[in-house]
């Protein structure tokens, strides 16, 4: 990557769930859950983004994690804030706020709902870029919100000296291959699946942006590692015995099932926002069955 920019984290981040009791944010619940992470190898910490259930959140309520987090892991690892909007104004106040409170880094969501043009994506990352002097990271999952970062935008905006990586959850291969072979100078890139961790380190990635490592981090955080010391093969086969498991945390939408998980692990309650709801029984009972079959539970 270019010398002026610099790479925010390598290996596993945890994209961690906001803990609930009685309507409330459950700060106790938060800080052991961060503290479980960096003990056991988890390399950043993602506050307030999608398995965060950022949308439910009230702005006092979103500051104030990420506040929270900031305090709590005093530097340990970087803390990463979700910041994104469909509403560029919105972005950028919440961007500034995310710095104020403390976060190293922030991850922005493409615009959702309204979508944007690829003319209307580059301006509004890059307003937002211009306005909070901090690392940005994209996050580009347009399963999620209907709104895909092109090969052309990702040129543009990877000039830009803080949108410094990417989290690509587009599943697209052949298109994250691309990204590699015409930005990887200027931009990191991240797994944004945890069952495409080792072809994405493979290319060339940095690491992940995990919901598996709530559950597991040490195995997510290991995977990562193995690759870096140069055991492909270890790192492959640690990633292949957990499929099942990363397949049962995406049987509902994200973050149902993994909240479901920390529940059942002692962590939470297994309290959500509508219009998420608990998980029906015959998909709660297959997660528990895995669940049991890694020793989680």
């Amino acid at each position: 990557m270019s010398t002026s920019k610099k790479t925010v984290f390598t290996g596993s981040a945890v994209a961690v769930i906001t803990p609930f009791r009685d309507e409330k944010l459950d700060y106790d619940a938060l800080g052991k859950i961060i503290d479980f992470q960096i003990d056991n190898g988890t390399d950043a910490i993602v506050i307030c983004g999608t398995t965060g259930e950022s949308s439910t959140l009230t702005d006092e309520e979103h500051i104030e994690a990420i506040a929270y987090t900031a305090e709590r892991v005093s530097k340990r690892v970087p803390v990463i804030a979700g910041a994104g909007s469909n509403d560029t104004k919105y972005a950028v106040w919440l961007s500034r706020e995310a710095k104020r409170a403390g976060a190293d880094a922030l991850l922005q969501v493409t615009p959702y709902y309204n979508k944007a043009t690829q003319k209307g994506l580059i301006r509004h990352f890059l307003t937002i870029a211009e306005a909070a002097d901090i690392p940005n990271i994209l996050y580009n999952v347009p399963s999620r919100t209907g709104c895909n970062i092109s090969l052309p935008v990702y040129r543009e905006l990877a000039k830009h000296p803080n949108i410094v990586a990417t989290k690509e959850a587009s599943g697209n291969i052949s298109a994250i291959t691309q990204l590699f072979a015409e930005c990887g100078d200027e931009l990191d890139v991240y797994s944004g699946n945890d069952d495409q961790i080792v072809p994405l380190l493979s290319l060339g990635a940095k690491g992940v942006i995990s919901v598996l490592s709530n559950v597991m981090p040490k195995e997510t955080h290991d995977i990562c590692r193995l690759f870096f010391e140069g055991k492909i093969s270890e790192s492959a086969k640690l990633q292949l015995s957990l499929l099942d498991l990363i397949g049962a945390l995406f049987t509902e939408v994200n973050p149902v099932p993994v909240k479901a998980a920390m529940h059942m692990m002692g962590f939470c309650t297994e309290e959500i926002r509508l219009p998420l709801c608990e998980m029906e029984d015959g998909n709660l009972e297959k997660l528990r069955a895995v669940m049991v079959r890694h020793g989680l539970i």
